[in-house]
């Protein structure tokens, strides 16, 4: 008969997972906002298991996904002004861009690979959103955003829509990746515009993902780069321990 384990012996670990847990609020379903940037990759037992717990709420949450379900919308008189700036560095660090110079790239599982200067992508069509960026750190505004659907994006690309991923490299070195549902869904658009004009440094110029259905940090800002993949790219906070759905 095999010796059974005295829990006793796992006292340490397991107090130090109780009050993880407690302060993410049992990495449940809902509890998106949980994540609070913690590192769950130092090689500690008690955050391979948080880290576990996270990726299968990220299966989960991509099972209950209703890629037809929109998120909310507004009026002008909702709109929060000023609308926040947030990102992991001060508004003085954020990228200066050259817009004649610009040219978003485009690569992995796509038929055209040719470069998108920031006149070719305004010739596509545009639409316009008034919608709620909700941050991790608890906080959420609501603002004006305008550009092209990502879905008529990559169909005008020749993407592989049966690709799992979409990932996105950043002129401020941030990343970030969605799944294809999410992509695809009628409301994440590749922002251009801010409030009626061109995105300002502080909102992501010359271009912004614009998720609705996905928390702040899935929207990176300044996108450089494009690749469609069936490999995981992570992302900036993802690959610190953030849930990689992220959205509902």
């Amino acid at each position: 008969m095999k010796n059974r384990p005295d829990l006793r012996d796992h006292g340490p670990a397991l107090r130090r997972l109780d009050r993880r847990m407690l302060l993410r609020g049992g990495l449940s379903v809902g509890s998106l906002t949980m994540l609070t940037g913690c590192n769950l990759q130092d090689g500690d037992v008690v955050d391979k298991v948080l880290w576990a717990m996270s990726r299968w709420n990220d299966k989960v949450q991509a099972a209950l996904f209703n890629p037809h379900r929109l998120a909310p919308e507004y009026t002008e008189s909702d709109i929060t002004n000023p609308f926040p700036f947030n990102a992991f560095y001060p508004l003085d660090d954020a990228p200066e861009v050259d817009a004649g110079d610009y040219a978003l790239e485009v690569s992995g599982l796509v038929q055209d690979r040719s470069p998108w200067p920031l006149a070719r992508l305004r010739a596509l069509p545009q639409v316009s959103q008034i919608t709620r960026h909700i941050c991790i750190e608890g906080w959420s505004a609501i603002g004006q955003w305008g550009g092209v659907p990502f879905r008529h994006f990559l169909e005008r690309i020749g993407a592989d829509t049966r690709a799992r991923y979409v990932g996105f490299k950043c002129a401020d070195r941030y990343t970030s990746s969605l799944d294809m549902a999410t992509a695809l869904h009628p409301q994440t658009i590749l922002a251009l515009d801010f409030a009626g004009s061109p995105l300002p440094v502080a909102n992501g110029f010359p271009l912004k993902l614009r998720v609705p259905t996905k928390l702040g940090f899935k929207n990176p800002k300044h996108i450089a780069a494009i690749t469609v993949t069936n490999d995981n790219p992570g992302g900036y906070w993802e690959d610190q321990g953030y849930n990689w759905f992220s959205g509902s």
